[in-house]
């Protein structure tokens, strides 16, 4: 969807700031309780209505409704009709809602460096991947050209680090360098909290699967930054 062919109709959605101000607008599209998750969970690609709710614990059925209707009003958003043999509609991003992905990135990077964060609480399949983005910047070392499955569930996932940049996207993990089976939870742990793999292994939280020592330095590569003097 082209941005340009809005209508003014698919932007009656009235506005709170009457400010000319970007950053006013940006939160008069995406300032909305909720929104901003919502895109966040079609940033690796298109979604069912159930799975974007499954994903977004604590969210209301009418909210996302209401949520997703605004983000495709405003052109954020594009519903489609998934072709045969599947069925029923799914919900992405179009080209313009996925260039919000580095704005998303620089503010999950600001504000992992609030005294509030915690990375013990939940995350999503997807805000894991888009976490390891977000924290792998400004660059990841170039010496590493591998690929990294991730099983959760019902959902798989492959990263990719080369040319130090990292990448990722919903599909078979099958043939990965690693492979991590288990919860976004149980990996968070690993990477953020500093649990080890054998230790979440002994428990049953984590399987890894592959080359060992790439699954060790893989943890280590996206440390949180110091916490702010407030």
């Amino acid at each position: 969807m082209e941005l340009e062919n809005l209508t003014d109709s698919r932007i009656a959605r009235p506005r709170r700031y009457e400010d000319g101000c970007g950053m006013a607008h940006a939160l008069d599209l995406l300032g909305d309780r909720w929104a901003l998750l919502v895109v966040r969970e079609l940033m690796l690609g298109p979604k069912r209505f159930s799975d974007i709710r499954a994903d977004l614990p604590g969210i209301s059925a009418n909210t996302l409704t209401q949520r997703l209707e605004e983000l495709e009003r405003s052109g954020v958003v594009l519903r489609q009709t998934l072709p045969p043999p599947a069925s029923g509609q799914v919900y992405g991003l179009t080209e313009w809602g996925y260039q919000s992905k580095p704005i998303m990135g620089a503010l999950a990077r600001w504000a992992t460096r609030s005294p509030g964060h915690d990375v013990a609480q939940n995350f999503s399949p997807v805000s894991l991947l888009l976490s390891f983005q977000a924290m792998g910047q400004p660059g990841l070392p170039k010496d590493i050209d591998a690929t990294f499955g991730f099983r959760f569930g019902r959902e798989s996932y492959v990263s990719w680090i080369r040319d130090g940049a990292i990448g990722a996207e919903r599909g078979d993990a099958s043939g990965a360098d690693v492979i991590f089976t288990g919860t976004p939870r149980a990996v968070a742990s690993a990477v953020y909290g500093g649990a080890s793999l054998h230790a979440l292994e002994a428990e049953g939280a984590l399987k890894v699967e592959g080359d060992r020592a790439l699954a060790s330095r893989f943890v280590t590569l996206f440390p949180l930054p110091e916490k702010a003097v407030v």
